[in-house]
């Protein structure tokens, strides 16, 4: 009985297991410094830098390139020629910075004052308005010299003001109180405690300067038919005709 023959069982030879076998081959060449590394997708060889005699010059073998040697000491030759010929800068360990900043000042802009023509203005029409005033209330010849009556021609064109006693505005018996207060004599402050603050004259007697009380009412008594007084609302101070009836003069002071 004739058996038959098998071929003896061998290892499947594909591309990754011939370049396994030229890698080996090619270990003794490359040194034990070279690597094997085996990778998923195919065989990588890393040359860790090999510096032997075999290495720097190349092999017969075509299929594996050899690595030329880095001469390290000839490339940074140079670099230190260079750093012992240029000049060593040192510093103290003392030393100080100081850095040059320009000076900043700072200026607050002040508030522009308001225009002087707007004042100029309002005075010119304040002068205005106290020229017709006087105008039309012409001051009697009596007040020069009389010291009440001089003072009372100041306030000429004064508004009236209800229960006033200043400047900015009267009523009757405040002006004629602040008035003869100039003159350091205190009266009452309404017009019937003036009535009697002094001696009852009769009109003939009576002078500038003396008072002219009617009921709910009081004067400055300016000569002639004339008297100076802060008349009602909406009127002014003004020198005008006596229009009582029947006034009491009454002397103060």
């Amino acid at each position: 009985m004739t058996h038959a023959r098998h071929r003896a069982a061998r290892r499947p030879s594909t591309p990754l297991t011939e370049l396994a076998a030229v890698a080996s081959e090619q270990m003794g060449t490359v040194g034990r410094r070279s690597a094997v590394v085996a990778a998923s997708g195919g065989l990588v060889v890393s040359m860790l830098g090999a510096t032997t005699p075999a290495m720097a010059a190349p092999t017969d073998d075509a299929s594996v390139g050899a690595l030329a040697a880095v001469d390290t000491e000839a490339v940074t030759a140079s670099a230190r020629a260079l750093l012992v010929t240029e000049t060593v800068v040192s510093a103290p360990v003392d030393a100080e910075w100081t850095i040059d900043a320009p000076a900043v000042s700072v200026s607050i802009p002040k508030a522009k004052p308001k225009p002087a023509v707007a004042t100029r203005t309002a005075t010119k029409s304040t002068t205005s308005r106290s020229a017709t005033r006087v105008a039309n209330n012409p001051i009697p010849q009596s007040v020069s010299g009389n010291a009440v009556l001089e003072i009372a021609a100041r306030y000429v064109g004064v508004p009236y003001v209800s229960g006033g006693s200043t400047p900015s505005g009267f009523d009757c018996s405040g002006f004629v109180k602040y008035v003869y207060a100039q003159l350091g004599v205190s009266l009452p402050r309404t017009s019937s405690g003036m009535r009697s603050a002094g001696q009852i004259i009769s009109r003939a007697d009576a002078k500038p300067g003396d008072l002219i009380w009617s009921p709910g009412h009081v004067a400055i008594y300016a000569g002639g038919n004339k008297q100076i007084d802060a008349p009602r609302p909406g009127k002014t101070i003004q020198f005008r005709s006596i229009w009582q009836s029947s006034p009491v003069f009454v002397r103060v002071g």
